[in-house]
């Protein structure tokens, strides 16, 4: 079986894996219509400013327990078998390419959800539409990794998010920033590209570190 094809499925794998544990997944959508609601009982009509802050907010816990999981399901014997069949790199690249899918399709429902109960006091909503899908993209991606590190320890939900919140934290700071060009009419022709490429970047470096790193935790 050539690169491709095993990657393929990998991926088939996660999906198929899904499917058939379908109350995570509406366990995590169901998280995502309580925590808006919440969020509205509390201040129905909120400023700008603030609807953009409890939204990254709200994103950010979404894809800690969206990601959580993606090691958790893994057992140690499915593993010991993943290591005779398939390639560390590989495995960790349909993990990554799984936790994008599934949390470009979180963020969708967040956004829809948030913004049926609070309103929308964007300025372009397609922009920030645009934003929220790359704050996706980059959230899932570092988080899939930090799963992947404290899948070797015993508290893995824990540890990922003592580890995450210092590694998010630049990446949330230019989300926030990229995002109130949203806000404004000042930027109604289009974002800052230098943030859009500083992103960009910043994914494609966890990337190229999961891919370079997960080989050593894979012989663990």
């Amino acid at each position: 079986m050539n690169s491709y094809s095993q990657y393929l499925s990998l991926l088939k794998k996660e999906i198929l894996l899904e499917s058939r544990q379908q109350h995570t997944l509406y366990g995590v959508i169901l998280y995502i219509a309580s925590t808006v609601f919440v969020i509205y009982l509390t201040m129905e009509s909120p400023d700008a400013e603030t609807w953009n802050t409890l939204f990254w907010i709200t994103q950010l816990f979404i894809c800690i327990n969206a990601v959580a999981k993606s090691f958790l399901q893994e057992s140690r014997g499915r593993m010991l078998y993943y290591y005779t069949i398939a390639s560390p790199t590989l495995f960790m690249l349909a993990k990554l390419s799984y936790n994008v899918l599934l949390m470009l399709a979180m963020n969708l429902i967040n956004l829809l959800i948030y913004t049926a109960l609070m309103g929308d006091p964007t300025f372009s909503y397609g922009l920030f539409v645009l934003v929220s899908l790359l704050g996706a993209l980059g959230l899932s991606l570092v988080f899939t990794m930090l799963a992947a590190i404290a899948s070797k320890a015993m508290q893995q939900a824990s540890l990922m998010a003592i580890l995450g919140f210092p590694i998010i934290l630049p990446q949330l700071l230019l989300l926030i920033r990229l995002s109130k060009t949203a806000f404004s009419e000042v930027f109604r022709n289009g974002a800052p590209l230098q943030l859009i490429l500083l992103l960009l970047a910043l994914d494609l470096m966890i990337v190229l570190l999961s891919l370079i790193l997960y080989p050593f935790l894979w012989k663990d």
